[in-house]
């Protein structure tokens, strides 16, 4: 473990080993699976941060980030601004792979003389073969159908009461 002196506290800031992958530096902080770094803003003359989740190559977030006392230079990190940054590329992905479901999972309800059914779609978006799983279960939750269509099969109320009077039969 290593010690430094946090110039803004006088206390000590203690870091990780290398071995554990912890940093705590003024423009780079690896810790709880994260890596956030200040760096300098193409865009202008300011400074911004990037959080990079642990095995990814590209950021979930990048903002902008506050200049130091001498107006030149970034902030330096701390924890506090670090656990904040955390939460906020946590939520942004949170947000991402919400969105992501949303677009490749949709459902229906029919209501037929006999029954309620839900009708869903699955949609994998494989390179070599994309296709969609549709599917029907009553409203007990058993299975009804299950057949593979095309990825891009547009499931709506319209097209689920379709395919359930066909006896469930490949849409076309």
């Amino acid at each position: 473990m290593t010690s430094a002196l946090d110039p803004h506290s006088g206390m000590e800031d203690s870091a990780g080993s290398a071995d554990d992958g912890v940093v705590h530096e003024d423009r780079l902080w690896c810790d709880k699976g994260w890596t956030c770094r200040v760096v300098k803003n193409e865009e202008d003359d300011g400074w911004a941060v990037e959080m990079t989740r642990d095995g990814e190559a590209e950021p979930a977030l990048v903002g902008p980030w506050t200049m130091g006392r001498d107006k030149k230079n970034p902030k330096p990190l701390d924890v506090s601004a670090f656990n904040t940054l955390v939460k906020t590329a946590s939520e942004v992905l949170r947000r991402h792979e919400q969105q992501l479901h949303a677009m490749l999972h949709k459902q229906v309800w029919v209501d037929t003389a006999d029954d309620r059914i839900s009708v869903t779609l699955d949609i994998a978006p494989d390179e070599d073969d994309p296709h969609a799983m549709l599917a029907a279960e009553n409203a007990a939750g058993e299975s009804l159908a299950r057949i593979k269509v095309s990825a891009a099969f547009k499931l709506n109320a319209k097209s689920a009461a379709q395919w359930i009077e066909s006896g469930y039969a490949k849409p076309r």
